[in-house]
């Protein structure tokens, strides 16, 4: 089939799609991404043609809202709303994690959850698509309070779930905290000790490096891209934004494999550590994290030498690698630019869809080494995916046995992206091999449980 036709067929699914689906920018920018891989890959495949697969996997087998009521320490009743979306489960049990932010809605939630089918998928792990959250603002919330939305947000929440159901995760605002309150409340309704939750604390059933596991997954992901073209970690300069879990673990494994992060960013703007974030620096970043701040201005109180830009983007600073780890659509296609201009190597999410498709177009059209987050990021999940069969076999893993497995999926998702997105001339379009990739996976399992 034509070039053509097939932009043809991308055009009206999309219409398809955007009429379901309207004010959704979010979901609709997710779909797109995969669409414009995806559809071709299916023309030229027949025994996935005239199915409606992808059709189906961006329908959710189930979305769930619900009120969530609390009182908070002024004796004040306050309202929220509660979301689950369940994409997609056709591979294993709903696994996504849950976001506490006031940006909060159904188009975000739907978004991750549709990246989470496919990142999951890639993994090569038993687990199927969601994501969950709430409007809630954990900063500046008591632990009485958050303890207490937690209690109200699980009450509804438990009636959806369960290990061989949906097994949520911590996300953005949903941290340690938050899931052991998620979890005792659990717990507590239904009576039973399970794995219903992942990213546990080590005392009732948590893996170690969870925490750490994104950032870690991220690094080895970057890792392998680079060995493609004969560079590694070791002396090359990193420019990173965030810092929450996701940036602490890629700033903590690039200075164990001889990089030099040198930017942080938060709202406010990024700082520049010329010397490099690495020892006490990457310890600090904890503190600076469960301070419950969105400051990275906060940094250069305990470390003067370093320079904060205020209102601007790390992506300005010069370097061989770059990894955005703060949240969606922060990497425009200005950035870029910038980083194209400036020789950038390698790009490698870390944060779910953190580049807009104008940005990812530019960095494909330079034949810049780009992965998705749907590949890169997808470490935090697999150690979930990890935790889980730690909880069903009720044994523990040690560090390093968690880390070297880890290690081995994200060097397996590498080699299944290659597979796909390598062209005639030997460059890796990684959003086409992570597409086509996850996509063929939930294909033939949906394929294999007929029209459900």
């Amino acid at each position: 089939m034509e070039e053509r036709d097939v932009q043809q067929q991308v055009q009206e699914f999309m219409a398809t799609v955007e009429a379901k689906n309207p004010s959704e920018p979010e979901f609709l920018q997710a779909v797109k991404e995969v669409a414009v891989t995806v559809i071709p890959f299916i023309e030229a495949h027949p025994q996935y043609k005239g199915k409606k697969l992808l059709e189906r996997m961006a329908e959710p087998e189930r979305a769930i809202t619900f009120r969530v009521c609390w009182v908070d320490d002024a004796g004040e009743i306050q309202v929220n709303r509660g979301f689950r979306i369940q994409m997609n489960s056709a591979i294993g049990p709903y696994k996504g994690g849950i976001r506490f932010h006031p940006t909060v809605n159904l188009s975000v939630l739907k978004f991750l959850a549709f990246e989470q089918t496919f990142k999951n998928s890639l993994t090569t792990l038993p687990m199927g698509g969601g994501k969950g959250g709430a409007d809630f603002d954990p900063n500046g919330k008591s632990d009485m309070e958050v303890m207490r939305f937690c209690q109200a947000f699980m009450t509804e929440l438990c009636k959806h779930i369960g290990p061989e159901t949906d097994v949520p995760a911590g996300d953005i605002g949903v941290g340690a905290r938050e899931i052991g309150y998620l979890f005792g409340q659990y717990k507590r309704i239904r009576n039973e000790f399970t794995g219903v939750l992942t990213g546990k604390g080590l005392a009732y059933g948590g893996s170690l490096i969870r925490p750490e596991a994104t950032g870690y997954g991220v690094v080895y992901f970057c890792e392998q891209m680079l060995k493609t073209i004969g560079e590694d970690i070791a002396g090359k300069i990193f420019t990173v934004s965030g810092f929450g879990n996701v940036a602490w673990g890629v700033i903590k494994k690039v200075a164990e494999l001889g990089g030099k992060v040198v930017t942080i960013s938060g709202p406010d703007g990024y700082i520049y550590d010329e010397a490099g974030i690495s020892g006490e620096k990457v310890d600090y970043l904890l503190e600076l994290r469960n301070s419950g701040t969105n400051r990275a201005e906060d940094y250069t109180k305990k470390f003067p030498e370093a320079v904060f830009y205020a209102g601007r983007h790390p992506w300005e600073v010069k370097c061989d690698v770059a990894i955005p780890a703060a949240t969606q659509n922060e990497l425009t296609l200005e950035d870029a630019e910038m980083l194209v201009a400036n020789g950038v190597l390698c790009v490698t999410e870390a944060a779910n869809m953190p580049s807009t498709l104008d940005a990812i177009s530019c960095f494909l059209k330079n034949k810049v080494l780009f992965s998705p987050g749907k590949a890169s990021n997808a470490g935090g999940v697999a150690t979930s995916g990890l935790e889980m069969t730690q909880n069903s076999i009720r044994l523990n893993w040690s560090s390093d046995e968690v880390d070297t497995r880890l290690k081995e999926i994200m060097i397996g998702i590498h080699q299944a992206c290659r597979n796909y997105g390598k062209d005639e001339e030997g460059y890796i379009n990684y959003v086409k091999g992570a597409n086509i990739a996850g996509f063929v996976k939930v294909a033939e399992a949906m394929l294999a449980q007929g029209v459900v």
